[in-house]
């Protein structure tokens, strides 16, 4: 099989996958993405070579390793065929002809910190906060549920998509929405900003334009060892004082 490296330190795995079958490859065709790294490197990954599929490997230099999840052990595991390949749904964001795709949340940003982005919240055409004021409002993916939209919630969720308020003065609450959701953002005072998982190209929403986000029922990204990539095992050894009970666990 043909594949492409993405990620950080990969001469690492580079001379170990061809054992698995795995032929590394600099230019034309591929059959798939190894990313070597954290969930910043899976986001990338996905951003750069949209729908293709991703066998995912942490890096060992900045992610500690159980002893069931090693280099090894993940390419054993692919080879004979018993990593599962998960799909996940994208979140998307309109604006105009803009728009953008997300694996773990889009936000709706305030532009300039100093100053409080005041917006609309409509959700499938129906009002539901006239008026806010705060630092961000966003959509998020279950899987990112354990990222941004925890921090803001101290919660996660198993099945829909999340609305996260940040630092909102009024009392409004956050939400868990069926998949099949429409949110309307519509800037009351900005600029705000627009960004998608960890992307650097972004977008300033002027006063008076509308951000719809939802989740795409067409684009999803695939992902081999999801699950391993998300152990709580591993997560342990990354930080110490958290309960393995603590983080989410791919189906």
């Amino acid at each position: 099989m043909k594949v492409r490296l993405i990620g950080k330190n990969l001469q690492d795995i580079k001379d170990l996958l061809p054992e698995f079958n795995l032929n590394v490859v600099e230019s034309g065709s591929f059959d798939m993405v190894v990313a070597h790294g954290g969930d910043g490197t899976m986001l990338c990954a996905e951003r750069e070579f949209p729908g293709v599929p991703k066998l995912l490997l942490r890096d060992f230099r900045t992610a500690p390793q159980c002893e069931e999840h090693g280099y090894r052990q993940i390419l054993e595991k692919f080879k004979s065929g018993a990593l599962k390949l998960s799909r996940l749904p994208k979140l998307t964001a309109r604006v105009g002809n803009h728009k953008f795709l997300a694996i773990n949340d889009i936000f709706v940003h305030n532009y300039k910190p100093m100053n409080a982005l005041r917006y609309r919240v409509s959700i499938n055409d129906d009002l539901y906060a006239n008026e806010v004021v705060g630092d961000a409002v966003g959509l998020s993916s279950v899987h990112g549920s354990t990222a941004y939209y925890k921090s803001i919630t101290h919660s996660i969720f198993r099945t829909g998509i999340g609305l996260a308020f940040s630092n909102s003065t009024e009392e409004v609450n956050h939400l868990v929405l069926p998949e099949n959701s429409v949110v309307k953002i519509t800037i009351v005072r900005g600029p705000g900003l627009i960004i998608a998982d960890n992307d650097q190209n972004t977008l300033q929403v002027q006063e008076g334009e509308e951000v719809f986000l939802g989740q795409s029922d067409i684009e999803s990204g695939l992902f081999y060892g999801l699950q391993e990539f998300m152990c709580p095992k591993c997560r342990i050894l990354r930080h110490p004082n958290k309960s393995p009970y603590q983080g989410y666990i791919a189906p």
